[in-house]
C-alpha cells in the first residue's frame, strides 16, 4: 500500500498574486481532498463522517476524531465564532466539547439571501443548523443561550445585560466542573465578543482564542491593537497552535457555519489569516497556526 503524502503537500502557499490566487488553489485543493474522503466513505470507511451544509444541502466529508483528555467549555458569542478562530486547534488535538452559545437570536444572513431569510426567525433556525454542522466532526454538545444579537450601529453592551449572561453561564459551568474553559479573547470590537469576554473573566476564565479571524480588519489596526494592550495588560500570554495538517479539514467546518456564504471562496478568509498568524511560529514550522493566549500565572 502506497502511504499518502501528509495533507501540507497539497496545501496553497500565496504567491505574489496573493489573495487573488490563493482563494482558488484552496477551493481546488479542498475539492480534491473532499472527493478522496467521499471515496473512502462510499467504500464503508467508518472513519468518515458524511456533514452536509445546510442552505446548499450539498454533502461533505471528514474524519472523525476520538476526543481525550480534560473536557473543555467553550463560551462562545455566536454560532460560528469557535468555528472561524479555534476549531483547527481541536481538530488537531481532539478533546471532549461542550459549547454555550449566547447569542443565538439574529438577522445576519447574505444580503441576496434575505428575501429567503427574512426575519429574525429564519435566519435563527438557518444559524442554529450552521452551527450544529460545523460541530458535527467534534461530536460537541451544545448550549444555547437564546439572546439577541448586537446589530449596528454597534452600542456599548448593557451592565445588567452582563450580569444575566453571567449567572445564565455560571449555573453552566458548575454543571462542568471538570471543564477547562475557552472563550474569547474579544481582540474585535464587538459587543457581543466584549461581552462575553467579561463574563468569562468573571468566571475564572484563563485561556482565549484570537476572535478575529473571519473579520481579520478588526485589530489590524494600531488603534485597536492598542485597545486590545489597555484592556488585558501583560496579562495575557500568546501562544499559537500549528494547524496546517487538518486545513483542509477546517475549511469543511468553515462550509458548515457559512453555508449560505458565495461566492464560497469568501469564507476562506480564517485561513488567509491563518497563514498569516503560522509566519510567527518560532521554530519555522508549519504554513497555518491559530493564536491563543492564557492570562498569567494559569496552571491550566
Amino acid at each position: 500500500m502506497t502511504k499518502e503524502p501528509p495533507v501540507h503537500s497539497f496545501l496553497p502557499v500565496p504567491d505574489g498574486h496573493g489573495i487573488y490566487t490563493f482563494a482558488d488553489d484552496l477551493h481546488r485543493a479542498h475539492q480534491a481532498h473532499n472527493e478522496r474522503l467521499g471515496t473512502c466513505h462510499q467504500a464503508h470507511d467508518h472513519q468518515v463522517l458524511e456533514v452536509t451544509a445546510p442552505h446548499t444541502g450539498t454533502p461533505y466529508y471528514v474524519e472523525s476524531r476520538t476526543p481525550v483528555g480534560r473536557p473543555v467549555l467553550v463560551l462562545e458569542p455566536h454560532h460560528d465564532d469557535f468555528a472561524l478562530s479555534a476549531s483547527g486547534t481541536f481538530l488537531a488535538h481532539p478533546r471532549p466539547l461542550s459549547v454555550v452559545t449566547v447569542f443565538t437570536h439574529s438577522r445576519s444572513v447574505h444580503p441576496a439571501l434575505e428575501p429567503t431569510y427574512a426575519d429574525v426567525d429564519t435566519v435563527s433556525e438557518l444559524r442554529d443548523r450552521e452551527g450544529a454542522a460545523a460541530l458535527a466532526p467534534f461530536a460537541a454538545r451544545r448550549h444555547l443561550l437564546g439572546h439577541q444579537d448586537a446589530e449596528p450601529p454597534y452600542r456599548p453592551y448593557d451592565p445588567k445585560k452582563l450580569d444575566r449572561i453571567t449567572e445564565e453561564l455560571r449555573r453552566i459551568v458548575a454543571a462542568h466542573p471538570d471543564a477547562e474553559l475557552l472563550a474569547p479573547a474579544a481582540v474585535t470590537r464587538h459587543p457581543d465578543h466584549l461581552l462575553v469576554y467579561e463574563a468569562a473573566v468573571r468566571l475564572g476564565c484563563a485561556w482565549f482564542w484570537e476572535d478575529l479571524a473571519f473579520w481579520s480588519t478588526y485589530a489590524l489596526a494600531g488603534c485597536d491593537q492598542h485597545l486590545f494592550r489597555t484592556r488585558t495588560g501583560a496579562a495575557m500570554r500568546p501562544e499559537l497552535v500549528d494547524i496546517t495538517d487538518v486545513v483542509l479539514d477546517k475549511v469543511t467546518v468553515l462550509r458548515m457555519h457559512g453555508s449560505q456564504m458565495h461566492p464560497a471562496r469568501k469564507m476562506y478568509r480564517p485561513i488567509r489569516h491563518a497563514f498569516t498568524t503560522a509566519a510567527d511560529l518560532v521554530d519555522g514550522a508549519g504554513l497555518y497556526a491559530e493564536r491563543f493566549y492564557r492570562r498569567e500565572g494559569s496552571a491550566c
